[in-house]
């Protein structure tokens, strides 16, 4: 501008420069989010395991899906159930978008008693759950208790002549559910004969073989045996029946008792990567939930319908985790 020329009003500048940046504002567009260049899952125990079925569920139903370009690896991390992989996120890959790690109810279970180390449940993020089994109580095909009000009832009457098998040590998922039942019958933790086996397939041997009464376990696990007759099941600890082989099998809730214990499979992240990356990978589970890959691979690996992402997986989790604390203090623990 010239020296002398006539200075215009900077009210007049004013429409034109609220114009221009108007028209700029209308052409910035922001870049998509990328898929993460080397996706990553972490199970923190050896191969073959829960947290090993957990991350082949996305691995594969990811890549069939076309949610990931290159396949998903699927790396193992054992120690304290979960404890060391939860331990090494947190100190060394709490930035890294690439990697979620597996997750059960048992990790809640376990971060409820302080297993986890000095760490809680707030020192990650949690993505989302994408499949579950449920908690059930199972007798042997011959006992007389046809269900479950009639056995809490017996139980109730002389609690020590109904030893209850779990596989998992004191303070296990299945020790969980034993004292679910122990305190439906008006017993408390103390008064109930829990007998720890490896797995399973160890409690079906000693429900069959009439070493103990009642067995504390998982659908998916005692299914098959119940429709073949050699078990029987009486409650499955689901909001509402299960379909299949078990959908002639009440739930507790419609016997009267309340109990509910859904064995959820689910992710978490880093505590500190980005909104953005974090939003990527609970976008991609719930576009993934509604795949027919996903729900494919979901029945294959024997888990039931369960998608809760997000800030309702979160509150999930920290519900669970006072909710187990609350149960722990009750047995004395």
């Amino acid at each position: 501008m010239p020296r002398n020329a006539p200075r215009r009003p900077i009210s007049a500048l004013l429409p034109a420069l609220g114009l221009a940046l108007a028209t700029a504002a209308t052409t910035i567009t922001l870049p998509a989010m990328a898929a993460p260049d080397r996706p990553e899952c972490l199970a923190g125990a050896k191969p073959g395991g829960g947290f090993d079925l957990t991350c082949r569920l996305i691995a594969n139903a990811m890549l069939q899906a076309k949610l990931i370009s290159r396949p998903m690896i699927v790396t193992y991390m054992e120690g304290g159930v979960g404890a060391v992989a939860y331990n090494h996120v947190i100190g060394k890959r709490a930035t890294d978008a690439n990697l979620v790690a597996a997750a059960s109810s048992g990790s809640a279970l376990l971060l409820a008693q302080g297993k986890f180390g000095r760490y809680d449940d707030t020192a990650v993020r949690w993505v989302g759950a994408l499949g579950a089994d449920y908690g059930v109580l199972v007798v042997a095909a011959e006992s007389p208790y046809q269900t479950l009000a009639e056995l809490i009832d017996a139980y109730a009457a002389e609690p020590g002549k109904f030893p209850i098998a779990g596989g998992g040590a004191v303070g296990s998922q299945d020790w969980m559910k034993g004292v679910m039942l122990a305190k439906a019958a008006g017993h408390p933790a103390r008064d109930m004969r829990y007998v720890a086996l490896e797995g399973g397939g160890a409690v079906l041997t000693a429900l069959e073989g009439g070493h103990v009464a009642i067995g504390a376990g998982d659908a998916a696990e005692m299914a098959r045996h119940h429709a073949a007759g050699k078990v029987r099941i009486l409650a499955v600890m689901a909001p509402e029946r299960l379909p299949g082989e078990l959908a002639a099998v009440p739930t507790a809730r419609e016997q009267g008792i309340d109990i509910e214990w859904p064995v959820w499979r689910g992710y978490y992240i880093g505590h500190d990567v980005s909104e953005d990356d974090y939003r990527w990978w609970v976008d991609q589970f719930a576009a993934l939930s509604k795949t027919p890959e996903f729900e494919a691979e979901r029945t294959a690996r024997g888990l039931y319908p369960y998608t809760l992402l997000g800030a309702d997986f979160e509150q999930k989790v920290r519900d669970d985790v006072a909710r187990f604390k609350q149960i722990a203090a009750d047995a004395g623990m």
